[in-house]
């Protein structure tokens, strides 16, 4: 999606403390030739787990883990098809239902069914005649909110995709490039899910008359436009309202010192749309029986309860876990915008095309 949210940014997910980049880059040297005891999984910037996890796959499974980020989502999607004749690793992570079919589409991917597939909420599930992903987590974009601001102007918060176009939150919104941006592409299908093909252009034209403004990344929107991340703060952002995730309220408690009772931010929870991030053994992998391995591993319980304070996503998994902190500052939307993959792969370049035109133009 993803974009880079580390644990210096203190404010959403993917990336926090403990990267498996980290602790997985030794190797044998021989860098993941067939029959080698390394693993190499590639990754987006925002890839983490904890150290001790990744420890014991390593030592139930004989395999090295080796980890290689390749920008945010978009990017590292776009590069794995450029390279899948000779791939730079046995395992992609981070693909996700906005640019799943591209993926699919090119062949990135070979059929292998993790073990504990049969245990994946059927919802998150994709391709299942051909089993070349594996659902590895889900979150929601959603708009947030600073607070702070709202308290001091006496404002109440936005609830909805509505009421963004009301005048009281002209130049409040910034939100990221559709075209470059997981989430900002995330929140575009929203809107085209949520207003149809016949609304979704007519509801942008509102936006941008209520001053919303448009970033590359969701690092430059969070952490340098948004007032009410702990980078935005430091870098004194004036905007309010930001497009991130239904996950950033926990982070910013987590990552707080000392931590508040409160989170200092809130999801606009008639905003979301739910999100859905796939794993898969690439084509032409030099260490295939590594990758499913790894693939085994990140659908077991044990990764997948440990996700949620590294990646600040949820699990995939019937019966994983996720600890209080995450229930309580970080629900799931109750109902957020969905769209089936089929039309997102119809439809999502001729609406970014459309939406670039009208927006940025």
């Amino acid at each position: 999606m993803r974009v880079t949210r580390k644990a210096g940014a203190l404010a959403v997910g993917l990336g926090m403390a403990g990267t498996l980049a980290a602790c997985g880059s030794s190797s044998d040297g021989d860098g993941g030739s067939a029959g080698s005891k390394t693993v190499t999984l590639v990754s987006h910037d925002s890839w983490a787990a904890s150290k001790d996890v990744v420890a014991a796959f390593e030592k139930s499974s004989g395999y090295k883990v080796r980890v290689l980020e390749d920008g945010d989502a978009g990017q590292a999607v776009n590069k794995a098809v450029l390279t899948k004749d000779n791939p730079q690793g046995d395992v992609f992570f981070g693909v996700d239902n906005t640019l799943l079919s591209r993926a699919l589409d090119n062949g990135l991917f070979q059929p292998y069914e993790a073990k504990g597939s049969d245990l994946v909420r059927p919802e998150y599930r994709a391709d299942q005649d051909k089993h070349r992903v594996t659902p590895v987590d889900t979150g929601d974009i959603c708009v947030n909110y600073d607070k702070a601001y709202f308290d001091r102007h006496r404002l109440t918060p936005p609830t909805s995709l509505d009421d963004l176009t009301e005048p009281r939150y002209k130049d409040l919104l910034v939100t990221e490039n559709a075209g470059s941006s997981s989430p900002g592409l995330g929140f575009l299908l929203g809107t085209a899910a949520r207003y149809g093909d016949g609304g979704w252009e007519g509801y942008w034209k509102k936006l941008k008359a209520n001053g919303v403004k448009v970033v590359d990344s969701w690092e430059q929107a969070y952490n340098e436009e948004f007032s009410g991340s702990a980078g935005g703060r430091k870098a004194k952002g004036d905007r309010p309202l930001v497009v991130s995730y239904a996950s950033s309220p926990p982070a910013e408690v987590v990552y707080a010192d000392p931590q508040p009772d409160t989170a200092p931010t809130g999801v606009a929870d008639g905003t979301c749309f739910r999100q859905v991030e796939y794993a898969g053994l690439l084509s032409n992998a030099k260490n295939p029986e590594g990758g499913k391995a790894l693939l085994d591993f990140l659908l077991g319980r044990t990764f997948q309860e440990d996700m949620p304070l590294n990646m600040f996503v949820y699990p995939v998994r019937e019966g994983a876990q996720v600890p209080e902190v995450f229930r309580e500052f970080g629900p799931q939307a109750k109902d957020p915008q969905t769209m089936d993959p089929a039309r997102i792969a119809e439809n999502r370049d001729q609406w970014v095309k459309a939406w670039t035109s009208l927006v940025l133009k």
